[in-house]
């Protein structure tokens, strides 16, 4: 089974496992094609998590997110707030647009290492459906032209971007044609060099002639000497459920078993799906995970993450006793995170037992929005996910990894893969994910109730709330004490 935010990267999957590919050949195949269709949430110079089961039952995660330039500083940039919601923005808006949010880029190598170690098919041979798609082009979708309408002041001050997406001045529309001729001759270097394709060939020549021309704190030397992490995961158990994530400095691992934990203090099945008092105890428990998040968590190369306490039963039963029951509650204040929601996620599985959860991203929508010049490749705004005031836990340092909610997840029921999913969504990730296992475990749900199923997020401030829930939920939230914000959606499975 391959499933992925498009239906072109779930062929190009399906593709690999009918060539006699194994899951490691269908994720990565089913990544890079969406680098060609869905650009504006993932690149190759992007960064992000994949969760790996192999036949042998092997669990093993490759950490290949984005980390600071050896040139960055705590005070790099220059805050323009102290206090929420602009705690995050700075002068210029240079941590979030342009060449100074680039941070170093970890997809490429890191999909090339597992493939490496894992993949079954050619390298060259997972390149095939990207190569294809970006040289005789894809219909637009709806969804594509309305990103295209949300980035465009943006995009239009590049280019390089402006050539590939905003022909004659305008955004493509739906249905249009897009054809990336440049992207697909750099696939196609990316096809005979692997992840050496960053620093040797054609693109390596335009991205080193680049960087230097742009201001910018990425150099081509933090590019060559960045290497992915091969890391254990962390385990947990809810209600008889064996669940592996991501370790730090992914937090949506810890923080979902976190939850969960909390939420063995309590009878989710009998309280309901969608009641107000599971609702709340959900809120609660969102709060004291994003409270802990925000002082404790980074990479574990700068950070020594408490990890067995925030699993612990003792520390969750002294969390639980703070919970009201009945009143919303107000814990440590949350850090507001700056992830944007546009992530995508791959899920493949083979009939070998081999399984493959990625969650990558290039992070905001169309990334830095910036194109290197003749490559067709965009770079990423990674470095938004810093805190840019000195002295924090998510403050920059050199080579230091964003700490990122990504949340790849493998349940095991009696010893066996049960269900593996992971969501887009940013901040958004860990708690929709926290949200699906409870609905898959406590309420019964099939996978596609899962799936579908309202949601709730947040992280200390206000309540974003699905449309779907009725009417008497919010009044009767808004009475205990939540500030509701109704929204559309919250993330995607």
């Amino acid at each position: 089974m391959s499933v992925t935010n498009h239906p072109l990267a779930s062929s190009a999957s399906s593709e690999m496992l009918a060539l006699g590919g194994n899951a490691i050949d269908g994720a990565i195949s089913a990544l890079l094609t969406l680098t060609v269709v869905e650009p504006m949430m993932i690149g190759i110079m992007g960064g992000g998590t994949t969760l790996l089961r192999t036949a042998s039952g092997e669990n093993v995660v490759v950490d290949g997110l984005s980390c600071a330039p050896k040139g960055a500083s705590p005070d790099c940039y220059e805050p323009i707030s102290e206090s929420w919601p602009n705690y995050m923005e700075v002068k210029g808006r240079e941590n979030c647009v342009g060449p100074r949010s680039f941070a170093v880029p970890g997809n490429l190598k890191a999909w090339h290492e597992t493939h490496a170690k894992y993949g079954r098919l050619s390298w060259g041979r997972l390149l095939g459906p990207a190569i294809r798609h970006a040289r005789e082009g894809f219909a637009v979708s709806h969804y594509f032209a309305a990103c295209l309408k949300d980035a465009l002041a943006d995009m239009a001050n590049d280019a390089a971007m402006s050539a590939i997406y905003l022909p004659k001045g305008q955004p493509l529309a739906p249905g249009d044609l897009l054809i990336q001729k440049d992207y697909a001759q750099t696939l196609e270097q990316i096809a005979l060099d692997g992840a050496d394709a960053l620093w040797n060939g054609s693109f390596g020549t335009a991205l080193e002639t680049w960087l230097p021309k742009v201001d910018t704190l990425l150099t081509m030397n933090d590019i060559r000497t960045y290497q992915a992490v091969w890391r254990q995961p962390v385990r947990g158990s809810y209600r008889g459920y064996e669940i592996v994530g991501p370790p730090p400095p992914c937090s949506g691992g810890v923080h979902v078993l976190q939850m969960l934990k909390l939420l063995e203090h309590v009878d989710m099945r009998a309280l309901g799906f969608g009641t107000t008092a599971s609702t709340h105890l959900l809120l609660e428990v969102m709060k004291i995970a994003a409270s802990d998040r925000a002082q404790a968590m980074g990479d574990p190369a700068f950070i020594a993450a408490p990890v067995e306490t925030l699993l612990s039963a003792a520390y969750a039963t002294k969390r639980w006793a703070q919970i009201q029951q009945s009143q919303a509650g107000h814990y440590t204040s949350a850090l507001p995170h700056h992830e944007s929601p546009n992530t995508t996620h791959v899920t493949v599985a083979d009939s070998e037992g081999n399984i493959v959860c990625a969650t990558h991203t290039i992070n905001s929508l169309f990334g830095a929005r910036m194109v290197v010049p003749g490559t067709g490749v965009m770079m990423n705004n990674y470095m938004y996910l810093f805190d840019p005031h000195p002295g924090n836990a998510m403050s920059i340092q050199p080579g230091k990894r964003v700490t990122s909610a990504q949340s790849p997840l493998i349940v095991y029921k009696d010893d066996r893969p049960w269900f593996a999913l992971g969501l887009p969504g940013g901040a958004r990730i860990y708690t929709s994910a926290l949200q699906s296992v409870v609905n898959l475990i406590d309420h019964g749900m099939s996978l596609q109730q899962a799936v579908e199923a309202p949601r709730v997020w947040t992280q200390g401030q206000h309540v974003e709330l699905e449309h779907h829930f009725p009417d008497d939920l919010r009044t009767e939230l808004t009475e205990m004490g939540h500030e509701l914000c109704p929204v559309p959606h919250i993330g995607e499975v």
